[in-house]
């Protein structure tokens, strides 16, 4: 637990849609939310309204042989107990939806704008950073420059503290990286499955790098050709991106038969092109499953390579397939050695760290405003003496 003797905070979370979105990013909003508040602390949860799709979205998904589509409803906040105002309608954010704080925590890109242009009595406006999203399929330049707006920064990984410093000249970032829930994110010893087994995260987004996992898979399958596959993902297996055969999806499967998932597996492989701070590596990792990973953020801060997974260069898939099978052909022995080792890596730092390094950056972030907005007073006291 955080220190007792401290203030107790009003912290108000400022988010997109969150029915339907089981991003890992989403669950840490709504971990740290539930545990600031049984800290003691006041918080509160605002965000848009569920994302209508429009005729040509669902005429498209029928085209495609996917069905009538809905927007999935289920949501990594609704097993707290934060209070939580959903707004009307998509519209940007102003004062009225707020409550006064002393800290509120815009929490993606578009929640930046919003929370900038409120009013200083809604608190100290902080910016939470879990991905840079620069990507195609986003307003670029819009996203960019939310990374230099009045914001303090928080985030969940040292490249992204790298980032803020080197590309944007914001040399003051709080960096409080997410853990792994051990209570549910757990697996007891065992040894290799009987049969070969490769897991991944299936997603049709192409920074996901999913298309290289399966060459990678197609590499390993040359030289051991029953080699099994187990993915599971938010959205269905699209015909253009096939898994291959002998493989076993699961579709939006729940939380608690994911460890199962995961503990099913001989290696799991990550061959993302860039992430925040990327969770499944880790659960896995947690289900005593090696990692095989591009260097992205979240493998890069606990794969050693050798001892409990491997690193590879991102876009690799030679190099992926390669230390598959470096994983898959070790012996029992070794096998046993690489998963312990996998286990300690990711279960030494505790959501009880994670919520301390989080909490002590929002007490710093109300200092640092405080003295800006003192600062600020007194300049304005002298310019009109």
């Amino acid at each position: 637990m955080g220190p007792s003797n401290k203030q107790r905070l009003r912290v108000t979370f400022v988010l997109p849609s969150v029915r339907g979105n089981l991003s890992g990013g989403a669950r840490v909003v709504a971990t740290f939310a539930d545990r600031l508040q049984r800290r003691g602390h006041t918080v509160n949860l605002v965000s848009l309204p569920e994302t209508r799709l429009n005729l040509r979205t669902k005429l498209k998904s029928l085209l495609d042989r996917q069905g009538w589509p809905r927007v999935p409803q289920d949501s990594y906040f609704d097993g707290i107990s934060v209070p939580h105002r959903v707004l009307e309608s998509v519209r940007p954010l102003i004062d009225d939806d707020v409550p006064h704080s002393d800290v509120v925590v815009a929490t993606w890109w578009q929640t930046a704008e919003w929370v900038a242009k409120l009013s200083p009595s809604k608190g100290a406006k902080a910016y939470f950073i879990q991905h840079h999203e620069v990507f195609d399929y986003l307003p670029i330049e819009r996203v960019k420059a939310t990374w230099r707006l009045p914001l303090y920064k928080i985030t969940v990984s040292k490249w992204l503290v790298e980032l803020a410093a080197q590309e944007y000249g914001d040399p003051q970032t709080w960096l409080a990286p997410d853990s792994i829930d051990t209570d549910l994110f757990r697996a007891p010893p065992r040894g290799r499955q009987i049969q070969p087994t490769v897991g991944l995260l299936y997603s049709t987004v192409g920074w996901k790098g999913v298309a290289v996992s399966l060459r990678a898979i197609e590499l390993v399958r040359n030289r051991m050709p029953g080699l099994r596959v187990v993915a599971f993902g938010a959205e269905p297996v699209a015909e253009h991106l096939p898994l291959p055969p002998n493989s076993t999806f699961h579709y939006r499967p729940s939380q608690s038969a994911i460890p199962g998932l995961y503990a099913s597996c001989d290696v799991w492989l990550c061959a993302s092109y860039v992430e925040g701070n990327h969770l499944p590596p880790r659960e896995a990792m947690a289900c005593r499953c090696p990692v095989v990973s591009t260097s992205v953020g979240g493998p890069v801060d606990v794969i050693e390579t050798g001892k409990n997974g491997f690193l590879v260069p991102v876009g690799d898939a030679e190099m992926l397939a390669n230390r598959l099978f470096d994983v898959l052909n070790l012996d029992e022995a070794a096998w046993r050695v690489m998963s312990d080792a996998a286990l300690a890596a990711v279960t030494r730092y505790t959501w009880d760290d994670a919520t301390n390094l989080f909490e002590n950056a929002l007490y710093d972030v109300i200092k640092c405003d405080s003295v800006a907005a003192n600062a600020a007073r007194q300049i304005e006291t002298a310019r009109r003496a």
